[in-house]
């Protein structure tokens, strides 16, 4: 049952949709999705922006994919620990960010990736998470337009940790989702991608389904964190580039599953 409503949606989803023509979605797939995950229907988009390294504007097609509601959390990660004997993060003992639903941070780009494979999904690739944080809009700032930050999301406005309620990272969920249903895509925590990072990759990137350059030292990171002082890190194509061995406070992840 699941591959044929699978196949029924591909084919939709693949036939005259545009940038400008949203793909409707008509059959029903509530019963087939993985648990706490959402679809994010195939299509085209505009990624990036005019501004450093999101540059130029450029035409992608992304197909459908299956991605995390929230971000993953302390309990699921402590769920892997145990199952898997993987090394704990640094900041699991820290009473400020080890609440069982608040976002695992302190890992790195290996250890999510480790996550996500033992979780049987994968990491989403850069042009996936933008897709997905868009949730549908076209041209906006943030995932939920382009509206002030203010209420919205878990972040460090001039400096003041508390300023949204929270002082470090906000339990999972707790700020409205956007239009695809999914949570905290600005702010709380910095989410790992699959990409390698280039500063020039957008002038070549092919417009299906780009993967990221073939090699690098750094991947790429999305959505600004709690202690984003400056809206600009929490737009849908702000990018941030890291070594992949770094686990600092900031950084957590979600999966994404192909279906």
């Amino acid at each position: 049952m699941f591959s044929i409503i699978i196949i029924i949606i591909l084919t939709t989803l693949s036939c005259g949709a545009s940038e400008d023509q949203e793909p409707q979605i008509k059959k029903e797939i509530t019963d087939v999705l993985p648990h706490d995950m959402v679809f994010i229907p195939g299509g085209y988009f505009t990624m990036g922006s005019d501004t450093d390294d999101e540059s130029p504007r450029h035409k992608v097609w992304v197909d459908p994919f299956f991605m995390d509601k929230f971000e993953v959390t302390n309990h699921q990660y402590k769920e892997f620990i145990e199952a898997t004997g993987h090394p704990k993060p640094p900041f699991f003992n820290n009473s400020d960010l080890n609440k069982s639903d608040q976002p695992v941070v302190g890992v790195s780009y290996y250890d999510a990736a480790s996550y996500a494979k033992w979780a049987g999904k994968r990491l989403p690739t850069e042009a996936e998470w933008e897709r997905a944080a868009r949730g549908g809009l076209k041209g906006k700032y943030f995932p939920w337009g382009d509206k002030p930050v203010t209420s919205r999301c878990n972040y460090a406005p001039k400096g003041s940790k508390e300023a949204d309620g929270y002082e470090h990272t906000a339990p999972v969920g707790k700020f409205p989702p956007n239009n695809y249903g999914l949570y905290d895509m600005a702010g709380n925590v910095w989410e790992w991608c699959q990409d390698f990072y280039d500063t020039e990759y957008y002038k070549t990137s092919p417009v299906k389904n780009p993967l990221g350059p073939d090699s690098g030292y750094t991947r790429v990171l999305r959505g600004g964190s709690w202690l984003s002082i400056n809206p600009k890190y929490l737009k849908c194509s702000s990018r941030l580039e890291l070594k992949p061995f770094v686990q600092d406070r900031y950084y957590g992840f979600r999966c994404a599953k192909t279906p």
